[in-house]
């Protein structure tokens, strides 16, 4: 009797991407979630201050403007961002500036019932991680994003920075690790390439520019501002209307 062939085991590609919570990030941020399997919410780590957990930009016509949740920060200093609490009334406020700064925009009569509705509801919650991951999965169900939305506390991640990532990876089943730019000054690429894991970087120029409101084109400001002044076409500017292999748009 013959031996049996040896059926060489293909594994499946799991791209991956864990990145802090973001309050309704930009366009580049739902990109690289568009391009992953999972995007997991790394919320169990420490709290920054200036960071883009709790604030974003929007085009006024003074240029961009930053628009900010109140959070309690005083002798909390090393909180996490699960942990982060709201201080006091910001989402009536914040819906005033996007009115006030795109009722002009061609897409702000079609989508302001919708977005003022989510700012009702985030304002019933009291955590800073919940508001986002509101805005989170109403946008990317807006615009169509496939990709599973974990928490990392699914995986009960342990170690610190490049560590922390590789050990949600391993838990997840990921083969590939999809990062920004940023990271790299903390990734070990060889140390993930020994756990079977290869590391992607994602590269965020080459985005189109799209109508857009108050002269000199911003790319960095929330997504809000392309959907309203884009509306249905809005993944054709950012990179959202392919999900290919491809790490960036350029």
């Amino acid at each position: 009797m013959k031996p049996l062939n040896k059926l060489k085991m293909i594994r499946a590609r799991k791209r991956l991407s864990i990145i802090q919570s973001a309050y309704i990030p930009w366009k580049g941020f739902f990109d690289l979630v568009n391009r992953c399997d999972e995007y997991v919410i790394l919320d169990s780590v420490q709290f920054s201050k200036g960071h883009w957990h709790n604030r974003n930009r929007i085009k006024t016509d003074r240029g961009p403007a930053w628009i900010t949740i109140p959070v309690e920060t005083a002798g909390r200093l090393e909180q996490r961002i699960q942990d982060v609490t709201i201080a006091g009334p910001w989402s009536e406020q914040h819906w005033h500036a996007l009115e006030r700064n795109y009722r002009g925009a061609t897409f702000f009569p079609t989508l302001s019932t919708t977005v003022r509705q989510w700012y009702e509801l985030a304002d019933r919650e009291k955590r800073l991680t919940a508001v986002n991951e509101l805005f989170l999965l109403r946008i990317i169900e807006l615009l169509g994003i496939r990709t599973k939305i974990t928490r990392d506390e699914t995986y009960q991640p342990q170690g610190a920075r490049d560590d922390r990532v590789l050990d949600i990876c391993l838990k997840a089943g990921a083969t590939n690790y999809l990062s920004g730019p940023s990271a790299r000054a903390y990734i070990d690429e060889g140390k993930f390439r020994r756990a079977g894991i290869l590391v992607e970087w994602m590269t965020y120029s080459g985005y189109p520019e799209y109508p857009q409101l108050w002269g000199t084109f911003e790319h960095h400001v929330s997504i809000l501002d392309m959907l309203f002044n884009a509306g249905p076409s809005a993944p054709n500017w950012s990179g959202l209307s392919s999900r290919g292999d491809e790490a960036g748009p350029a």
